[in-house]
Formats: C-alpha cells, structure tokens, sequence
C-alpha cells in the first residue's frame, strides 16, 4: 500500500470521524440545552465546551497530518475550493431553518459541519503554504 492510498483512506475515516463525533455530541448538546421554541442557539456547542474541545482538537491534528501528507498538486484546486465551500457554509449558519423542523437536526448538523470544517481548516492551511512555496521556487 502506498502513501497515497494510506491518506485516502486516513481521510476517509476522518470524516467517519467526525460525522460520529457529530452525532453524538450534537445529541449531548439538545440533551443538555433548555430549549426554547422560538430561536435556534448562537453557539450549538455552548453547553458541552470541554467535550466539544477535545474533538474539534482533535479534528485539528488529523487535518493537520492530511495537509502534510495527502494531496497531490494536481488535486489542491479542488481541495481548496471544496475547503472554502465548508467555511462559507459553516460561517452563514445555513442549519438555522432545520431548527424549525427538529432542535436535533439542528444539532447533529451543525456539530457534523463544525467538525469536518475543523479538519479541513488547517489541511487546508498547510497546503495552501506548500503551493505558494513552490510557485516561488518555479520562478
């Protein structure tokens, strides 16, 4: 197996990851929000901090161990546009309209979101930072 196929597939089980990090404590936050029928929360995660600490830490390391190791030149274009995608999305609150329809869905979407955007943030970061280092050492 080589290193490509092994961060293929480490990226995969990242985002397994975090869509069961999100899962579960997105249900531990509506299990421990008061809510109130009328407005979504600012911050989903305001009532389980430390929980939601550790797993967007952690989301941080693997995105950081994929941006070292996985994407190939040819593949950064997309990787980046897909990247500004999720922060766009996860920056304009776009889960707030599932509120209405169940607190929960609102909670798992957004912890799911947060957290594949945290992984790939900083993926995102160090390969932006290894393709403008090699632009410069074209010229």
């Amino acid at each position: 197996m080589d290193m490509q196929e092994i961060a293929r597939w480490a990226y995969i089980i990242f985002v397994v990851v975090a869509i069961f990090a999100g899962l579960i404590l997105g249900y531990s936050a509506h299990d421990s929000y008061v809510l109130t029928p009328t407005d979504p929360p600012a911050n989903w995660a305001e009532t389980i901090k430390t929980n939601n600490g550790y797993v967007l830490f952690s989301m941080l390391i693997f995105g950081v161990v994929i941006g070292l190791t996985s994407i190939t030149r040819k593949e950064v274009s997309a990787f980046l546009i897909a990247t500004i995608a999720l922060l766009v999305a996860s920056g304009a609150n776009v889960w707030a309209g599932v509120w209405y329809l169940h607190p929960l869905l609102f909670f798992w979407a957004s912890a799911i979101l947060s957290y594949i955007v945290a992984f790939a943030a900083p993926a995102a970061v160090i390969i932006s930072i290894k393709s403008v280092l090699a632009m410069a050492k074209e010229k």
